[in-house]
């Protein structure tokens, strides 16, 4: 079960408190496939808010596991660089990490992200509104009734693709190329979908090759909407190196695909572990907007973001130093009872459902999050006209990454329509 609270009195929680502090070590793959991370969360921010990792495969790190330890680190730029990578993981890839304005400091950060930002501005969400939901309806109208189904991929990757296949205009019978590639960004070796880093390579370049030509029709076309013109025709964007064009490519494909698709199935998931918030939602859809924003807090579709310290910085009465790595744990600091009442509990009437840090804060905060939010808010719209209920079958299947924190499948049935 997904809900923390559940997972208190399980044997991971034993196992957790068993551990010596010093050898707790939250990112680990498998603990997130598992769905046992959440009692080691709880003990580190009980007992060693700022905790230090010494042996990893990634090298040492430090862990910051509080609300506002981690909006600390998140606001202040200047102490905690995003230069090279945003996750614990090293970059794989043999010519070093790949530019992207989210791994990029300022100036250089505020420039590139202003140059794709209205691609995602409310003028241009109302815009989107109509087409978003026109899809989510032709999406849910055509699921099967009384029939297993994977929730994953009938609805949840498929509206998020469509979306994402629109903001880049690219051809919409190529949108699961968005959703393979996302998934291959963010896979390990060995985990199913690929088996080795060349393989992983080998498929970064089909990747490059195609957004190369999207480039290239572009940079000789008028300037346009889509994100790819606004970066080939962006003032700050147009003489960007293949590699740097790449990189930002890489990153919309993972912000606007892995996030909102995460959110919806877990959206589905949630209301199935709590069936009260689910009849309270089915007799009060105004509702939608708050549950929406719970969702994404009690998700958290990226458990974590890195950042290295420029300079020594003491926080939580610990002293990090430069050029060591920091890990926000966002799924950590969204379950800080000191912040959130009752955090562990799926509310979706809270008082303040938007006080999460799923989207992180400062300079760094997610360009799309409304659009994510836009998503959600009419899957929901359209789903509460269509199906009474949709009954989660067993146990999703969750995705082995500590970073990317989400479903490859989950099986649902829906019983019948209005």
């Amino acid at each position: 079960m997904s809900d923390g609270s559940i997972d208190l009195n399980s044997d991971a929680r034993a196992k957790v408190y068993a551990t010596p502090l010093e050898l707790l070590d939250p990112a680990q793959p498998e603990l997130f496939r598992q769905d046992a991370h959440w009692a080691l969360f709880e003990r580190l921010r009980k007992e060693d808010p700022v905790h230090y990792t010494a042996d990893h495969e990634f090298g040492p790190y430090w862990s910051i596991t509080k609300y506002n330890d981690i909006m600390t680190v998140d606001t202040n730029h200047e102490a905690f660089s995003s230069e090279g990578g945003i996750t614990i993981a090293n970059q794989t890839a043999g010519e070093g990490p790949l530019p992207m304005f989210i791994a990029m400091d300022p100036p250089k950060h505020d420039v590139q992200r202003k140059t794709v930002s209205p691609a995602v501005s409310p003028m241009n969400l109302a815009v989107l509104e109509p087409l978003i939901r026109e899809r989510a309806a032709a999406i849910l109208d055509n699921l099967p009734i009384g029939e297993e189904f994977d929730w994953v991929d009938k609805v949840s990757m498929e509206l998020t693709a469509m979306t994402l296949a629109t903001l880049f205009d690219m051809p919409q019978e190529d949108r699961r190329k968005l959703t393979y590639w996302s998934d291959v960004v963010t896979a390990a070796p060995g985990q199913g979908l690929i088996d080795t880093i060349e393989q992983k390579m080998q498929i970064f370049v089909e990747y490059h090759a195609y957004f190369t030509n999207l480039w290239n029709q572009r940079v000789n076309a008028p300037p346009a909407g889509d994100l790819i013109s606004m970066l080939a025709h962006g003032e700050a964007t147009r003489h960007m190196e293949p590699r740097e064009y790449f990189g930002n490519v890489v990153l919309l494909t993972v912000g606007g695909n892995d996030t909102t698709r995460n959110t919806i199935t877990g959206s589905v998931l949630a209301l199935n572990q709590n069936p009260d918030q689910y009849k309270k939602l089915r007799e009060n859809p105004g509702l939608i907007p708050s549950m929406v924003s719970e969702t994404i807090r009690w998700q958290t579709p990226l458990a974590h973001m890195r950042r290295i310290a420029t300079r020594d910085f003491e926080i939580g009465g610990k002293t990090i130093k430069a050029g060591e790595k920091v890990v926000m744990w966002y799924v950590s600091g969204n379950r800080d009872d000191e912040v959130i009442e009752n955090p562990n509990a799926y509310i979706i009437d809270r008082e303040r459902p938007r006080q999460h840090i799923s989207f992180g804060f400062g300079i760094h905060r997610c360009v799309g999050n409304r659009l994510a939010e836009l998503q959600l808010k009419i899957i929901w719209e359209e789903i509460l006209a269509r199906f009474p209920d949709i009954q989660v079958v067993g146990e999703p299947k969750r995705v082995y990454s500590s970073f990317v924190k989400g479903y490859e499948s989950m099986k649902v049935v829906i019983p019948s329509r209005y």
